[in-house]
């Protein structure tokens, strides 16, 4: 019993134009026209859901991309703007070893240095960075029950017991969140829906209107019967 997360739900003007950029980012297949899922478990299923929400600052959560080599590295970027992406600039500094870069809705990702070593032996996406408290970590990982894999100066990330892809929340200071997230979780309940809620709100989880619920550091996510 539980919930597993199903997929990350991406709002967009371009529903199809977005999963196929990500698609080709990613390598992932198109299972329908704005949904995408990778060849196993250890990635999570991408849907694009077509919306009007204004973007009025960073993504509380962006993809940390793998390399393999520097060359691997360069190539991906080579792919994310042959594919329709964009650098940006958020600050970082000319030396920094990763590379930030944007899809074409403006959304952040970045590829990060195949030396690395929080990311080794994760997946494609090896970490879903997030805005977030140390208490919203431990939220996930007794919601997911996933083990934390980092705890230190409150920072957190978890991992699902089988690997792939992080979740991490960088700690204080969170920036102030600023309307509805673009990106959200979706959960399926493996046993009973609303003892299943029941157990997330026990967890610190709040309701909200149509069926939304929302973890202690304000972002909204939806559970779905099996």
């Amino acid at each position: 019993m539980g919930v597993r997360l199903q997929e990350l739900t991406y709002a967009a003007k371009d529903p199809a134009g977005l999963a196929r950029f990500w698609a080709g980012v990613l390598g992932f297949e198109v299972v329908d026209d704005a949904v995408i899922a990778p060849a196993d478990e250890r990635a999570f299923r991408l849907r694009f859901v077509a919306s009007d929400l204004p973007k009025l600052s960073p993504n509380q959560m962006h993809f940390d991309l793998t390399s393999t080599s520097l060359d691997d590295q360069q190539a991906q970027v080579d792919r994310v703007l042959e594919l329709g992406g964009q650098h940006l600039d958020i600050g970082q500094s000319p030396d920094e070893p990763h590379v930030v870069l944007g899809d074409p809705e403006g959304n952040e990702f970045c590829v990060i240095e195949p030396t690395n070593n929080f990311l080794a032996n994760t997946a494609v996406i090896g970490a879903l960075s997030s805005d977030g408290s140390q208490a919203v970590g431990y939220f996930w990982a007794k919601a997911l029950d996933w083990p934390l894999v980092w705890d230190q100066d409150e920072e957190t990330a978890i991992q699902a017991p089988y690997g792939g892809t992080k979740i991490a929340w960088g700690g204080p200071p969170v920036n102030p969140k600023l309307g509805v997230n673009r990106l959200q979780f979706k959960l399926i309940a493996d046993g009973d829906l609303q003892a299943e809620i029941d157990r997330l709100v026990a967890l610190g989880a709040k309701t909200g209107e149509d069926g939304v619920l929302i973890d202690p550091d304000g972002n909204e996510f939806v559970v779905l019967a099996g």
